[in-house]
């Protein structure tokens, strides 16, 4: 018979399934396919948002907690070429050796490193403007290096001239990019942390939802056949059961170790890094401070420029071991940082009495309590960077292991997931089936 006029293909649909609904067959088949739907629909957004965490937590293992260390890297390598060529200078004509290949190295180092970040950064971004400014501006700053090592071989003042400039160029350009560069890859680095630990919800809300269904089924079942069991349905409810504590604890155990990879890794591997940076600029104004001799002024023209940016180096490394100290939740993280502080007091102890010799009028005393080889402030330096070096490594392992753990746990949750979904929806089909036989 034609449908009445005016019925289209749906509304012919929807009476159809309306009467099926009518009988017990219809509605068992009806609950059959919905029971099936929903646990495949569970499986499928588990197997999506943890697939999407654990893509998350790999990138913080493999790509963004990596370039973080670069970028740091980057800025550490800069400031300590900075620090090298103006000790280097120091020494006068003949600049040692082992200076002039810390350098050399140095440059390397952050040349290196700037063709790995470029490779992994998009080109529209800031990072991106960032890694040009640094290209751009790094062989000027190497090119004034080579004219005022060449000015001071030859005993000429303007080696001097041409060093303060290079160091103003290390100061308001590439610090500053290389600065910008590890904050941004620092913050891509806590914005794929936070994704990562991010709670699936939608997974664990269609998991509740999918087992109060498949128990409703089965009282259902039950009051209407006095049998306990349905097997098919048991499955399902079974399957569905083991993907949802799956999912709820492996997700617990990576949250916590992540957790535990940016409290006890990543927070304070920031801080030590701060630290190791603020050493480095202290370093660098101390050195200037010297070879400028009183030529640069602050901007009020009270002051010596480099003395008193060495203070402010000085109060902000103290400041970043005291919260490093306080990061540090085991011996071997604390050690290294307590060194550190003990060693900077020495420093600054060290660096007063160079002060009051220079002040004197001994300017060649002076040096050799800046770049002598045993009992000066650039001992006390090398002191410094080596227990900071030594902080570093421990924390980058910790933040290692952890991380990886906290990856580990969610691996195989996706495929999992997705297979047992199937599994279940077999289940859910083949249980009602089941009842369906008995009505033929």
């Amino acid at each position: 018979m034609a449908p009445p006029a005016g019925r289209g293909a749906w509304a012919e649909g929807v009476a159809r399934l309306r009467a099926a609904a009518t009988t017990e067959p219809g509605r068992l088949r009806i609950l059959g396919a919905v029971l099936a739907v929903l646990v495949v629909a569970f499986g499928a957004v588990t197997a999506f948002e943890v697939a999407d965490r654990a893509a998350a937590a790999d990138d913080v293992v493999n790509r963004s907690q990596p370039l973080s260390a670069d970028a740091a890297d980057i800025y550490r390598s800069l400031a300590d070429a900075d620090t090298a060529a103006a000790g280097g200078f120091l020494a006068g004509a003949q600049e040692p050796t082992e200076v002039r290949e810390r350098y050399e190295k140095d440059i390397t180092t952050a040349s290196r490193l700037l063709v790995k970040a470029a490779a992994n950064t998009d080109g529209s971004s800031p990072s991106a403007r960032d890694i040009a400014t640094l290209n751009e501006y790094l062989p000027r700053y190497t090119g004034l290096m080579e004219r005022a090592r060449a000015a001071n071989r030859q005993g000429l003042p303007l080696g001097g001239a041409y060093l303060r400039y290079a160091n103003q160029q290390m100061s308001t350009q590439l610090l500053p990019a290389a600065e910008r560069l590890y904050e941004a890859e620092t913050a891509r680095l806590a914005q794929d942390d936070r994704d990562a630990r991010a709670w699936p919800l939608l997974s664990l809300g269609a998991g509740i939802v999918v087992l109060a269904a498949l128990l409703w089924a089965q009282r259902r079942t039950y009051l209407r056949t006095n049998r306990v069991f349905n097997h098919g349905l048991l499955a399902a409810t079974a399957a569905s059961t083991v993907v949802l504590l799956w999912l709820a604890a492996g997700h617990t155990v990576a949250r916590s170790e992540l957790n535990e990879a940016k409290v006890h890794g990543q927070d304070s591997l920031k801080v030590l890094n701060e630290a190791r940076i603020n050493s480095l600029k202290a370093r660098a104004n101390e050195n200037l401070t010297l070879v400028a001799r009183g030529a640069v002024l602050t901007a009020d023209g009270k002051s010596d420029k480099y003395e008193t940016d060495y203070g402010t180096g000085m109060r902000q490394l103290t400041a970043a071991l005291d919260e490093a100290g306080r990061l540090a939740d085991d011996n071997p993280g604390k050690e290294p940082v307590a060194d550190a502080a003990l060693r900077v007091a020495e420093w600054q102890k060290r660096h007063k009495d160079a002060r009051d010799t220079d002040d004197g009028g001994d300017y060649d005393g002076a040096l050799a309590k800046v770049i002598g080889a045993k009992g000066s402030t650039g001992e006390s330096f090398d002191d410094v960077d080596a227990a900071l070096e030594k902080a570093l490594d421990h924390e980058q392992g910790e933040f290692t292991r952890a991380a990886d753990n906290g990856r580990g746990a969610l691996t195989g949750l996706p495929a999992g997931a997705a297979a047992l979904a199937v599994l279940g929806a077999a289940g859910a089909i083949m249980g009602v089936n089941r009842r369906l036989s008995e009505y033929r």
